[in-house]
């Protein structure tokens, strides 16, 4: 059994209990579930944007803690204050140290469009995750079958979510494509090995139709690289690591952030 296998025979434990504890009837009351969400396909593309999703995220499975200290709050404000078209937040708690009150704290600091990280299997996590304030929620192919998939994606859009997709090969994409999906994302780290490339954005830029907003996502390190994934074709980037292992992660996404720009001042970029 694979990481994400563990992930996710976990999770269908964990939305049982949830379920248990807090019924959907609870969730709909949150004073969240009835506002109209931020679009994040809008904002990635917007010219006065960089195109970064900033991620906050505590821990993971190859890297262990990244950052156990940094405040949710200041990190996702200095995020959107650097310049970031959204922010990325993890709500898994087993694996990845996050939790739904990290979601709601971005929430009511922060008006920008807010991803719920996690591996949602099942509809409830969807209806959790609007009351928990997102506007954007992340459906991994390698976790669910295309139909599961694609039957979350349309439950999500019916709740006004949009929908991120994230791939990690050309099979997934091929499969997984559906009319529900609002972003397209590739993952250049295996949730299987953790190996990280480049190559798997490059890859399959092209295969991802024109009607999707593009996403690259891990194993961005330097601006430089921002440039060269706007020349290939994508839209946006998700960043998480390089900013959280800092201590001041809002700051590091910054600097990194103000690198970007001079670089596009200097750069033909289309």
């Amino acid at each position: 059994m694979n990481i994400l296998d563990k992930i996710i025979a976990h999770k269908a434990t964990e939305v049982a209990e949830n379920k248990s504890l807090v019924p959907v009837k609870l969730l709909e009351k949150s004073i969240y579930f009835k506002s109209e969400v931020v679009s994040m396909k809008r904002y990635i593309t917007r010219g006065d944007k960089t195109g970064i999703i900033a991620e906050f995220k505590r821990k993971s499975p190859s890297k262990g803690v990244i950052n156990g200290a940094a405040s949710v709050e200041a990190t996702t404000i200095g995020y959107m204050q650097a310049g970031a078209s959204a922010l990325s937040i993890l709500t898994d708690h087993e694996f990845f140290g996050g939790k739904n009150d990290d979601l709601s704290i971005a929430r009511k600091y922060n008006f920008c469009p807010i991803l719920r990280k996690d591996f949602i299997i099942d509809e409830y996590q969807l209806i959790e995750a609007k009351s928990v304030g997102a506007d954007c929620i992340l459906l991994i192919a390698a976790a669910l079958t295309p139909e599961k998939l694609r039957s979350l994606a349309s439950f999500a859009k019916s709740l006004g979510l949009e929908v991120l997709m994230e791939v990690h090969d050309g099979d997934e994409l091929e499969r997984s494509l559906n009319e529900h999906l609002d972003l397209v994302g590739v993952n250049n780290r295996s949730l299987k090995t953790f190996d990280v490339s480049l190559e798997t954005s490059y890859s399959l830029v092209n295969a991802i139709p024109k009607e999707f907003v593009k996403i690259s996502e891990s194993g961005i390190s330097s601006p430089e690289t921002l440039i060269e994934l706007k020349q290939a074709g994508f839209d946006g980037f998700l960043i998480g690591e390089n900013f959280m292992k800092t201590s001041r992660p809002e700051q590091a996404a910054l600097n990194f952030m103000n690198a970007y720009r001079k670089l596009i001042k200097t750069t033909q970029v289309i």
